[in-house]
């Protein structure tokens, strides 16, 4: 069973789509991440994210890999250094490149030949895992998900304002829907579910129900 939970920034879909594993006592899988870790890559390697041909010469050198719940690049514990701000934002952009997407769709779904995950993302349910039992595809409004953002990044010791935020964000969303390649969208038999009033909890249970239902 492979459940898919795609969305933008700040919908909640990492916190949900692990705490579903968990309850679901399934592997979780979080791609953004490994987005994250290829743009990691291409800061310590020195390249321009505007370089994508550079950036995917990184990418076919790296070695990425999960541990428990640490996120390995090269055998190095990323996991941490990948949640900066800077990096997340770097991520859309390696994204955007289509030799890194096709490296990174590859490994996803050799991954999940492996057995039932939930797995989050941007393209899970309409590139990764079209063929996927259950779908869905988490939103909220710009604001909702700004301070969810934000108050995340002081919960790391991290400093910003709730307009740097917002406009990295909206930023983010508009690179993640207008690139060519796989743009963010829910896929057609993905249900939409508006998190901007619901509580992590809340929506866990409500995919639980559906799912055991």
């Amino acid at each position: 069973m492979i459940v898919t939970i795609d969305g933008p920034a700040g919908s909640g879909k990492s916190t949900v789509a692990k705490r579903l594993a968990e309850q679901l006592g399934v592997r979780f899988l979080d791609t953004g991440a490994m987005y994250r870790a290829m743009a990691l890559a291409a800061k310590r390697a020195n390249r321009s994210l505007q370089d994508p041909v550079a950036v995917a010469e990184v990418a076919q050198a790296c070695q990425i890999r999960f541990r428990d719940d640490k996120l390995l690049l090269n055998e190095d514990d990323v996991t941490a250094e990948i949640r900066s701000p800077e990096i997340s934002a770097a991520a859309s952009l390696v994204a955007a490149i289509p030799e890194v997407r096709r490296q990174l769709v590859r490994l996803q779904q050799e991954i999940g030949l492996q057995g039932s995950m939930v797995t989050e993302g941007r393209d899970q349910g309409t590139v990764v895992f079209p063929g996927a039992q259950h779908k869905y595809f988490l939103t909220a409004s710009l604001e909702a998900r700004a301070q969810r953002r934000l108050q995340e990044l002081i919960r790391k010791g991290l400093t910003s304002s709730l307009e740097e935020v917002r406009e990295q964000i909206r930023e983010r969303d508009e690179r993640d829907e207008q690139r060519e390649l796989a743009p963010m969208k829910p896929a057609m038999d993905a249900q939409v579910l508006d998190t901007s009033d619901l509580s992590v909890d809340d929506v866990v249970q409500l995919l639980m129900r559906q799912i055991r239902g």
